[in-house]
């Protein structure tokens, strides 16, 4: 299981908010993030993501499976 982190603020294009695993670069730049906590798959969290941003997607690097826009 590895935990994921949705980014609270939304992506230059106004609306998505990128879901990343934890250890991903990306993440490491973001200074607003809410644990989503522990998951098996980028699938679940992004789930997760949805409920407070529902446009999240996938980070294209570490959950590409995942990523939409």
């Amino acid at each position: 299981m590895d935990r994921y982190y949705v980014n609270e603020t939304e992506q230059t294009n106004g609306r998505d908010h990128e879901v990343h695993k934890n250890g991903c670069y990306w993440l490491s730049l973001i200074t607003y993030k809410k644990d989503l906590g522990l998951h098996y798959s980028c699938e679940s969290a992004v789930f997760k993501a949805k409920k407070d941003y529902p446009t999240a997607d996938g980070c294209k690097i570490c959950s590409n499976e995942c990523h939409t826009s």
